[in-house]
């Protein structure tokens, strides 16, 4: 059963139930990732280490061609 009929069949559940139907599939996606972003630079600042730009410094550093 896919995500999408899952959802349909507890929706129609909720009404003959008379009660509130469940979140469509996929809606607090960006609340989410936003969520794991702010926890990331969290965790980042208590460790010591610099919050923003990490990814960027690490391409940076392994993309560099290196002097022999």
């Amino acid at each position: 059963m896919s995500i999408t009929q899952q959802y349909l069949l507890d929706s129609y559940r909720a009404r003959v139930r008379g009660e509130a139907e469940p979140p469509a599939p996929g809606r607090h996606d960006l609340a989410l990732a936003r969520e794991l972003r702010e926890y990331r630079r969290f965790r980042a600042v208590v460790a010591g280490r610099p919050a923003r730009g990490r990814v960027r410094y690490a391409l940076r550093r392994w993309l560099r061609p290196r002097a022999l």
